[in-house]
């Protein structure tokens, strides 16, 4: 035992650190992330009260918060970064880990590391571990719209780093994406409206209680020499919009939004009781970790109540439950403040109000203090400490979020010494994790209601957003309005939208809102399937009963990007249409290529990249195909081009063809129906190897497992599939049409009799048709049938 009386492996807080470098300020420096996140390393070290040379020489693990710049994939570093961010910064300080960890992304990281880190200690596997984060966004966005010389923050730096990468599944989706859900403040402004329709309020009183729930934060932040606004501000000056405080994201004025632009650095270190004696560490630096917790929400579509975030709220009780003390216990507290309803939703569970007399923030809270992106918390912790120290035994809570009010990391502080307790988030998650979900629809269709919603002021106009609810199934669905419809966007900015009767469709771009089935029709008016008499893209023939259309982009390998699709998706939509055309054909210029699949030089270029309800080729994600389409592949069929290709009835190749899904090899996935299709009509060990390989399959290996049905000689794949047309003409044109959904029908019934017995409304087509009378009269009279097609 430690002269404490305490296990020697109870963790303890011994260091906190903060720097800053305000942009324009007499000491302006310019210094990079590292630089500042080293500087806050340094006053950490110094704060023990030591020698920092010989902490530093104790410090065995190291773990650095995500910069912005390295939080989402491609995010640009203008002025270049490091290689090996923790690295880089415990060189700077003298510090030789043999353990660097780069968390991930979220701003509850800081307070995770320190209640994962405690435990390592706890456990014996670290005796002490430095935790810091910085960021110089103001500098990097400065010099990077300044002309002349600009600082490098470029680092090459060797050694060992756990990465542990983005952590963004479950926080964005390419569909949220779609319907204007990118950035942070449309996201959290869902939450807000659906609290305030929750407690009955009206925009101005909501807009009032926000006011006053933030005021008391910019009197922190104007006292704090770190922040990046420090200006005082009235809860009226807060909410109301001006030319300066712009509406961000309905009801969020700019004045309340997380602020950025921010050069801020700030560290902590840990050590065991063991380490801190050995060091010499004075008794005075010691504050203890005595409570925790580690939760995550639900994601958004999967919450049942849009206004709450109860893994929060959760955490938050658990985390005191540990330390063994009530709310009223607390002295100081510092909730995560990027947006209003973050603060709200804690002192909501908590039973806080924003008059707390012991405040709601240390700091100033994020848009005055400043949201040193990732890093925020760091500095709460650091100012938690400060305070304890200041007013031995009582205690502080620091309340951490991170995504979308999707993870929350508590810890409850205190210079009492005590020992390790171990949470119980892991029971907790399980508990939230098994609690009911809506359901959602991708594709929504007809009448709903209005579950939250708000109205994001991008650069290219006001995007209107709805979450609503389905009146046919209660379905839950996100959707946007239609560019140019005033009526909608008029409720959401002026009126009460929460529970009004809207009417939702789901086209290629997405879902789209409206108030009316009317308007909707009006604003957005169905495709009238037909032929245009030129394609930009595509070559379309008719022959007869048979379509042949030939995408005609030979210099590309035929690989399509948005308007190619959109050609295709209608050419087809026409094709399926027409009961004239019997069989369609599908093809690519050249000699080269069938097709390449997306145009991936497009994508690279920042070009927004859509495709069509229908999918790929406006084929890959049709419900039905029910007419024959045969794909004439001369060349190569690789990636979506395969996928074009699986999604057609019959594949006529030449030798010369070559078959790959390769998206593996550029970083993508086969996502157009190459990862069901492929190992559905291929032994699955070989689907498996060309899916995880990119391996090419040839024409003629093609053939030999079912992939292709006829091989032709090079440069004759066309022909070929002319010659399958024509046999398939021979056959009535209903008797294909119902063989084709009748397959389709019993595709997925496992039992052969069942499949069998399988009721088929088509079947009663048939047997009523005109063919089916034609094809017995034309058998008895020695004759070829005359088909109708009915």
């Amino acid at each position: 035992m430690s002269i404490t009386g305490l296990d020697p492996s109870t963790p303890v807080l011994v260091g906190v650190g903060q720097a800053s470098d305000p942009l324009g300020s007499p000491g302006y420096r310019a210094a990079s992330a590292v630089g500042l996140a080293a500087d806050a390393a340094a006053a950490a070290l110094a704060d023990t009260g030591v020698d920092p040379a010989r902490v530093a020489a104790a410090v065995d693990t190291v773990a650095g918060i995500r910069q912005f710049e390295i939080t989402t994939p491609g995010a640009p570093a203008p002025l270049g970064r490091s290689t090996n961010y923790p690295r880089s910064v415990a060189a700077r300080v003298g510090v030789v880990a043999r353990r660097a960890v780069l968390e991930v992304g979220g701003g509850q990281g800081p307070q995770h590391l320190v209640n994962e880190l405690a435990a390592t200690i706890a456990d014996g596997r670290s005796e002490a571990a430095l935790v810091f984060g910085a960021e110089a966004i103001s500098t990097v966005h400065y010099f990077a719209a300044a002309a002349g010389d600009r600082p490098d923050f470029t680092e090459e730096v060797d050694g060992d780093l756990e990465d542990r990468g983005y952590g963004l599944r479950g926080l964005i989706s390419q569909h949220q994406a779609r319907h204007g859900l990118v950035g942070a403040p449309a996201q959290y402004a869902l939450f807000e409206n659906a609290r305030r329709a929750r407690l009955k309020l009206s925009r101005a009183e909501y807009a009032q209680e926000m006011g006053r729930l933030f005021a008391p934060f910019t009197r922190v932040a104007a006292q704090n020499p770190h922040a990046s606004a420090p200006t005082e501000r009235s809860a009226a000056e807060l909410v109301e919009v001006t030319e300066r405080n712009r509406m961000i994201a309905d009801p969020y004025p700019r004045y309340v939004v997380s602020r950025d632009k921010v050069n801020q650095g700030a560290a902590v270190l840990l050590t065991s009781v063991a380490t801190a004696e050995r060091l010499g560490i004075p008794r005075d630096r010691w504050v203890f970790l005595h409570g925790h917790a580690d939760l995550r929400e639900r994601d958004l579509m999967q919450r049942e109540d849009l206004s709450r975030s109860p893994a929060a709220v959760i955490a938050a009780r658990h985390a005191l439950e540990v330390a063994g003390i009530t709310v009223d216990d607390l002295a100081t507290l510092d909730l995560y403040s990027c947006f209003p309803i973050a603060v709200s939703n804690v002192a909501d569970g908590l039973g806080l109000d924003a008059d707390d007399p012991r405040g709601l923030t240390l700091t100033g809270g994020l848009p005055f203090f400043g949201g040193a992106g990732n890093n925020y918390s760091t500095h709460a912790i650091a100012e938690t400490v400060q305070r304890l120290r200041s007013a031995p035994g009582t205690y502080g809570f620091v309340g951490a979020n991170g995504g979308v009010l999707s993870k929350y990391s508590v810890g409850v502080y205190s210079t009492t010494p005590v020992p390790w307790r171990a949470d119980e988030s892991a029971r907790l998650q399980a508990a939230i994790d098994a609690a009911p979900a809506p359901r959602e629809v991708r594709e929504a269709e007809g009448w709903a209601t209005v579950e939250t919603w708000t109205v994001a002021h991008d650069p290219g106009g006001p995007v209107g957003v709805v979450i609503g609810r389905l009146e046919a199934d209660g379905r839950r669905f996100v959707a946007r309005h239609v560019a140019g419809d005033t009526a909608l966007l008029d409720l959401l900015r002026e009126g009460e939208p929460i529970g009004a009767r809207v009417y939702v469709r789901a086209v290629d771009a997405g879902n789209r809102v409206t108030l009316d089935d009317r308007r909707m029709d009006a604003v957005l008016p169905a495709r009238t399937p037909g032929f245009r008499t030129d394609y930009e893209h595509l070559l379309v023939r008719r022959e007869g009963r048979v379509l042949e259309v030939t995408i005609n982009r030979p210099d590309r390998r035929n690989s399509l990007h948005p308007p190619a699709n959109a050609e295709l998706d209608e050419v087809f939509d026409a094709y399926f249409a027409d009961p004239d055309l019997w069989v369609a054909i599908l093809t690519g210029a050249g000699e080269k290529a069938f097709s390449a699949g997306a145009d991936l030089v497009w994508a690279a270029e920042g070009a927004p990249v859509t495709v069509p309800r229908n999918g790929f080729a406006g084929l890959t994600a049709r419900r039905s195909l029910p007419k024959p389409v045969i794909a004439a592949v001369n060349g190569f069929a690789m990636g979506g081009g395969l996928e074009i290709a699986l999604a057609c009835h019959l594949i006529v190749a030449d030798t010369s063809a070559r078959f790959a899904l390769s998206e593996v090899r550029v970083g993508f996935v086969a996502g157009a129906g190459g990862l069901v299709r492929l190992p559905r009509t291929l032994p699955r060990n070989l689907a498996t190897d060309m899916i995880l390989t990119g391996r090419r399959l040839t024409a003629q290996e093609g053939l030999h497992h079912g992939l292709v049905s006829r091989v032709t000689e090079p440069g004759a794949a066309l022909e070929g599939a002319r010659a399958l047309a024509a046999e398939i003409l021979q056959g009535s044109p209903t008797s294909v049409r119902v063989s084709l959904e009748i397959m389709g029908e019993t595709e997925g019934i496992a039992d052969t009799v069942d499949a069998v017995r399988h009721p088929s409304d088509a079947m009663d087509e048939l047997v009523f048709s005109a063919d089916a009378q034609e094809g017995p009269r034309a058998f008895a009279e020695k004759r070829a049938p005359v088909w109708r097609n009915r």
